[in-house]
């Protein structure tokens, strides 16, 4: 089956985020997504609160970005959540937006050394072992956590060039592609994925692959997606986004579920009028849908 969620977009204030995650979680909601983009919300403590507001459904942030991170802290962190919520909680990191990096002091030279650095140090960690390790970036001596998740839990990573596709699939155990990923665009990282996976041996290991989709629904969908979509600089890219009732919007889904896609999130326009009501419409409309 596919995975279907939707995303609570950092463009809304904090103090919404209750109303929409309890009614997510009523709405049967199998994934609600955030985002850890400068300067908003924070991903981990707006992920606590949300899996400590729900009974049921996962959280996932997409995504930590790493230079803003100490690789045992996003150890420390993800692996208290897991504790917590186990089964709940949905981790993805990624070399973050690099002109981000920059206002804040953390743009480094190689982002994608020091997310294949932090992605082995951060699974290791996990598995509860005892690191040492003197990279370019990421440097630990004898660390372990004192409270390791009791259980093998997945590290996505945000994934868009070839290179950090093939990284991906070396290194993390799950991809997650943004709203810009075509049908084509799909199909190529799933197949440079698969590439990362046989030169780490790993292809005998599941490898969640995520993808965003930008959908409307609506009386003037088809207007806010073309302005998000032109805004973002995609505005001349085929296969893109959805706008429409819960039929057009589950037949994208399913689009992007045959090019290879395991889970997607439906992730509202940055003006979407009803925060609470997109959730529902996804989790109640199209749901019932997508196979």
């Amino acid at each position: 089956m596919t995975g279907l969620g939707a995303v609570f977009r950092p463009q809304l204030p904090p103090e919404r985020l209750r109303d929409v995650v309890r009614l997510a979680d009523e709405s049967g909601l199998e994934e609600l997504w955030l985002w850890e983009d400068c300067f908003r919300e924070g991903g981990i403590s707006t992920a606590a609160a949300a899996l400590a507001w729900s009974e049921r459904m996962r959280v996932g942030v997409g995504l930590l970005p790493v230079p803003l991170r100490n690789v045992a802290i996003t150890a420390m962190e993800a692996a208290s959540l897991h504790r917590m919520f186990p089964g709940r909680a949905v981790l993805g990191v990624g070399h973050g937006v690099q002109d981000w990096m920059g206002q804040v002091g953390a743009r480094v030279e190689s982002p994608l050394t020091l997310l294949r650095e932090h992605l082995d140090a951060l699974r290791a960690l996990l598995r509860g072992e005892r690191v040492t390790t003197d990279g370019r970036y990421v440097k630990l001596d004898d660390v372990a956590l004192d409270w390791p998740p009791e259980g093998p839990v997945e590290v996505l990573a945000g994934a868009t060039g070839p290179r950090s596709l093939r990284l991906s699939g070396e290194a993390a155990d799950g991809t997650v592609l943004t709203a810009s990923t075509s049908l084509d665009g799909l199909r190529e990282a799933r197949r440079l994925i698969d590439e990362g996976r046989a030169a780490a041996g790993r292809t005998g290991e599941p490898h969640q692959l995520v993808v965003y989709l930008l959908a409307a629904t609506g009386p003037d969908a088809a207007a806010r997606l073309r302005a998000e979509l032109v805004a973002e600089g995609d505005g001349a890219v085929p296969d893109l986004g959805v706008a429409g009732d819960a039929g057009a919007v589950a037949k994208a889904v399913q689009r992007l579920a045959e090019a290879g896609a395991d889970t997607v999130i439906l992730q509202p326009t940055g003006d979407e009028p009803d925060p609470e009501g997109f959730v529902r419409f996804a989790a109640q409309e199209v749901r019932r849908l997508v196979p």
